[in-house]
């Protein structure tokens, strides 16, 4: 291969997924308008016209700005840092100040970052500011969005650093398969950093309280037993002060399970939608989906890192990043740039797995807990977040890590209890 050969490919690839999410959008926004004055006959005693038409033009906003980002992000300015010799100038800059050695490494990899932040940060503080203030949502201020940035390059430094450094030094020592060795130290950082995160990561970013005792805690105490999950605590979120969205989820690892609802949540559901929310959360664990999920992306990291250890040693692979010698600093940050860029055809395959472990979990929680409860919380849920309920079915079998809204009540209704309509749970 050569750099000429490398570069067409790279760039017909790019061009290629620029029309294809750019085709997608379009399907996605005349489909969501089309269908804006009309709620979906099995949502129609619960979710208002109102609540339906601002979804639709929630959705509209953001698939619009989402567009703009798409071209500008996925394709200026990834041109510019690849083909267009922005890595090699990093690097260059890099070298020049910082000499050679792992200082200039690590400064290549951060700069490639911050450069690919900062192009991104216009778009996410007018997503933020704008189009979620505009909805009722955003509840962060210009102080904490400056922070969470702050704290995420904090992190982002601290973390990546040692991890970094051991791969230079793999680079180094552990001769042509120090891909393969690398690929053991990035499952160790992994399987640490699913670890800690619930205990020393997440409080850095919010306040965790423990749930309260009443009916709530009684409730979720008996699942539990009932499902065989031990964890260490049950806790609620501030997730109000960013935004009034509403979620609930379990994190960790081993005896660092946490299970963390929103307080947002905890204000628009009962107790028993609550239970039947945190039962589906349980289900991804009772079925065996983490694990399944870490052993996928422990795969798909051995193929990757095979494939950037063949490519470091391409010279056509730095003639294409306009170097003249390979880095691994800059190798990794090149090679992170494209891989989003050949792995997009295969999005719609990780978005079918990811919609049959939730039929999964909602078959399991329909088994724990009740459908019925779950369906009325789903449509809230819907309502109250302003999620679409007609995405256009070619856009969400292609994104969507979770089924359709009907598809999704239509499959927890065949399982027992859960009504015909929603008008027996409305509020």
């Amino acid at each position: 291969m050569n750099a000429g050969v490398f570069s067409i490919v790279f760039a017909a690839f790019v061009i290629a997924a620029l029309a294809w999410r750019t085709w997608l959008a379009g399907r996605q926004a005349r489909h969501v308008a089309r269908h804006r004055d009309q709620v979906p006959p099995d949502f129609a005693a619960l979710i208002p016209l109102e609540a339906h038409r601002k979804a639709a033009d929630y959705t509209l906003d953001k698939q619009h700005l989402g567009t703009m980002e798409t071209w500008a992000v996925d394709g200026v300015v990834l041109l510019a840092l690849t083909l267009g010799g922005g890595v090699a100038a990093i690097d260059a800059l890099s070298q020049r100040f910082l000499g050679t050695g792992n200082a200039r490494e690590l400064a290549t990899v951060f700069g490639v970052m911050l450069v690919s932040t900062l192009a991104a940060l216009p778009f996410e503080a007018w997503r933020t500011f704008v189009i979620e203030s505009r909805y009722g949502f955003n509840r962060t201020t210009p102080a904490l969005f400056v922070a969470d940035l702050a704290k995420g390059a904090l992190l982002a430094a601290a973390l990546g650093t040692p991890l970094l450094l051991a791969i230079f030094w793999l680079v180094r020592t552990a001769g042509a398969y120090w891909w393969l060795e690398t690929w053991l130290a990035w499952i160790a950082f992994t399987l640490l950093l699913v670890t800690i995160f619930p205990r020393w990561i997440a409080p850095l970013f919010n306040r965790f309280t423990p749930l309260e005792e009443g009916e709530l805690r009684t409730r979720i105490e008996a699942l539990l037993r009932r499902c065989g999950f031990r964890a260490e605590g049950l806790f609620v979120m501030d997730g109000s002060r960013r935004s009034s969205h509403g979620n609930a989820y379990f994190t960790g690892f081993g005896v660092n399970k946490r299970i963390v609802f929103f307080d947002t949540l905890m204000d628009r559901l009962t107790p028993a939608e609550i239970e039947a929310v945190l039962a589906h959360e349980l289900g991804h664990f009772a079925r065996g989906h983490i694990p399944r999920l870490l052993m996928v992306r422990f795969a798909l990291a051995l193929l990757l890192l095979a494939i950037l250890g063949w490519l470091y040693q391409e010279p056509a692979f730095y003639a294409a990043l306009h170097m003249r010698e390979p880095h691994i600093g800059a190798a990794l940050a090149g090679f992170a740039l494209i891989v989003p860029v050949f792995t997009f055809p295969f999005q719609p395959l990780s978005s079918l797995m990811a919609r049959r472990q939730e039929f999964e979990a909602d078959a399991f929680a329909a088994s724990h807990a009740s459908a019925a409860d779950l369906v009325s919380a789903l449509a809230k849920l819907y309502r109250d977040n302003a999620s679409t309920l007609t995405p256009d079915p070619l856009h969400s079998l292609v994104y969507d890590s979770h089924p359709p809204a009907t598809l999704r009540i239509d499959h927890l209704r065949r399982t027992g209890d859960a009504p015909s309509t929603l008008y027996t749970n409305a509020p």
